[in-house]
């Protein structure tokens, strides 16, 4: 009885070294095709400008919401644009990740998007440092999505 469970004990250490042994070698396959395609991302500037949009929209929104909790309605607006903007540039990074053929078609509607944001954004950045960062970062954004549509 106590070599089968030695011999079980064995084979399982084998299958668990196999198995182990395989995931590196397929990782290690995956780290090396990244590398032979890192320089070559299609849509670089475009997954850091809506990146960017992302990241600065959240600020921006955020700085909204509380605005708009002490009886602020002028951000209301402001607050909308921005979230149509956060729901944009997040579908338009992953397809940009991705490299899908629909980065084009997203990046029209994006710059839509990032327009309008801008424009809501520009009307309070004097007095909010959130906005105006937020219609920067949808500048960039825009030029970037105009760019791929050239």
């Amino acid at each position: 009885m106590q070599r089968r469970e030695m011999l079980k004990t064995v084979a399982g250490a084998v299958a668990v070294a196999m198995t182990s042994s395989a995931l590196a070698a397929t990782h290690e396959h995956a780290h090396q095709h990244d590398h032979g395609t890192a320089g070559a991302r299609p849509f670089a500037g475009l997954i850091d400008s809506s990146s960017d949009c992302q990241k600065t929209g959240e600020a921006c929104l955020a700085h909204c919401l509380v605005l708009l909790g002490q009886g602020d309605k002028q951000m209301a607006a402001c607050a909308q644009s921005v979230s149509e903007l956060l729901a944009t540039c997040s579908a338009l990074m992953k397809l940009a990740l991705q490299g899908s053929r629909f980065t084009p078609a997203m990046a029209k509607v994006a710059a839509d998007v990032c327009a309008s944001c801008e424009t809501q954004c520009r009307k309070h950045e004097n007095e909010h440092p959130e906005c105006k960062a937020c219609a920067d970062s949808c500048a960039a954004c825009l030029k970037e999505c105009k760019a791929l549509a050239a």
